[in-house]
């Protein structure tokens, strides 16, 4: 009889080495917002510009970003499941004419739902011409914007001239109320009042988080924590994002494409709509003007993408957005400029984390960015006026882009799809 052999002991050097544990990416988005309220408080000391962390800065900032971030919530339904969505412009001014409609006619929560059957309409109307008739999702999405802009310059004119006198602007509307957590604000605004260093700069960012806050505000930020459960913990999520992926294994796997993306792109339109409604109905806003959107659709779109497809990451691009958006307005171009300082501290932090991760482009990116920025804070008093509306955005995209270099889109965005494909 043959001897049996044993088969070799494996050994230490052998052995295949454990795979690292990823971060949860709640906890990296924790890590992030520290980071960035840190780098804020040493930017505020060593500028001497106090409205970088004041509260309302923060409460600006706030209420601008709704807007983008519901946008970027809509985008993400509609590319999750393998439909690129650049029609959210489109839908969100159908939501501005929709919201101040129904308020006019019915207060400021009859205006928030017609500004979502408006915004899912503009999606159910680009889910028609992509999924069923297979035209190309770029061209459906630029017709959206052009629809609805058309659509609401003839209802306004049609409903709103005889009551405002203004083919191009609304009567005066409702508001929403807005709410302060009254006890905690007050003790927030005693420290930040104190002058002290980090301590009062952070009270200060908090305390423009919990002053006048709107209902819209709170619903938006649970629909963030709501999209990430339904579309990553249910059977739902999973199969609608699987039509992203790969339609033709969702069909062969039972899985009703078609039934999904429309679900999806209704979604993706109510939110846009919401972000349109959020222009007319938050205290300090403008009733329905014509094109009251102003490229909002298009940022929340691009909020989405440097989230990388994740509900967490856009809700940070849409906070550096609107911070970016507050803090002209509140501080105008001392600000801005302090805002360069600032970008290259974070710049000069995330070149850190690039090197460690060995993705050199992306820090070599960083350092050039961080160049770029400091030479122009460097070189300059005060910007120039026709400058200081957008170079804050400037500064939000080099961040944005040299922090998020490993894009991963659904595999199957974009792709004209033909049900039993796979057949």
């Amino acid at each position: 009889m043959s001897a049996m052999i044993a088969p070799p002991a494996s050994s230490p050097e052998t052995m295949p080495p454990e795979p690292r544990r990823r971060m949860p990416g709640w906890l990296r988005g924790v890590l992030w917002a520290v980071v960035a309220i840190a780098v804020l408080s040493t930017t505020s000391y060593l500028t001497g510009v106090d409205v970088l962390t004041s509260t309302n800065t923060a409460n600006t900032a706030l209420r601008l970003a709704l807007p983008i971030l519901l946008a970027a919530l809509g985008g993400l339904w509609a590319e999750r499941a393998g439909v690129i969505n650049i029609g959210l412009e489109g839908m969100m001014i159908l939501g501005t004419w929709g919201a101040a409609w129904g308020a006019y006619y019915g207060g400021v929560w009859a205006g928030l739902l017609a500004a979502i059957a408006f915004g899912a309409l503009g999606g159910l109307l680009h889910a028609l011409a992509t999924v069923t008739f297979g035209v190309n999702h770029i061209v459906s999405g630029v017709a959206i914007n052009l629809l609805g802009l058309g659509v609401t310059k003839y209802l306004a004119k049609l409903v709103f001239e005889p009551l405002s006198g203004n083919p191009k602007q609304s009567p005066p509307v409702p508001k929403f109320d807005t709410y302060s957590a009254t006890f905690l604000s007050d003790w927030l605004g005693d420290l930040e009042e104190m002058q002290r260093a980090g301590i009062s700069d952070v009270a200060g960012l908090l305390r423009g988080l919990i002053t006048q806050v709107s209902p819209l505000a709170m619903i938006a930020l649970l629909l963030v924590l709501l999209s990430y459960l339904v579309l990553w913990r249910t059977r739902f999520g999973l199969r609608l994002r699987s039509c992203g992926e790969s339609p033709v294994a969702a069909e062969s796997l039972g899985v009703n494409v078609y039934l999904h993306k429309y679900a999806a792109l209704a979604v993706s339109g109510g939110l846009a709509g919401m972000g349109g409604a959020s222009l007319v109905l938050l205290p300090g806003g403008a009733d329905y003007l014509e094109n009251q959107t102003n490229g909002r659709g298009f940022i929340g779109l691009a909020a989405m993408i440097f989230g990388n497809w994740r509900p967490g990451g856009l809700l940070g691009g849409a906070a550096l957005f609107g911070y970016a958006d507050g803090l002209q307005l509140s501080g105008g171009g001392e600000a801005v400029l302090a805002l360069l300082y600032g970008a290259v501290l974070l710049l000069a932090v995330i070149v850190v984390v690039q090197l460690l991760r060995r993705r050199w482009i992306a820090a070599a990116l960083g350092v050039v960015g961080a160049g770029i920025l400091y030479y122009i804070y460097w070189s300059n008093d005060e910007l120039p006026s026709d400058l200081i509306p957008y170079s804050a955005h400037f500064v939000t995209l080099i961040v944005l882009a040299v922090a998020a270099q490993r894009l991963r889109p659904p595999k199957s965005i974009g792709r004209q799809y033909r049900r039993g494909e796979g057949d």
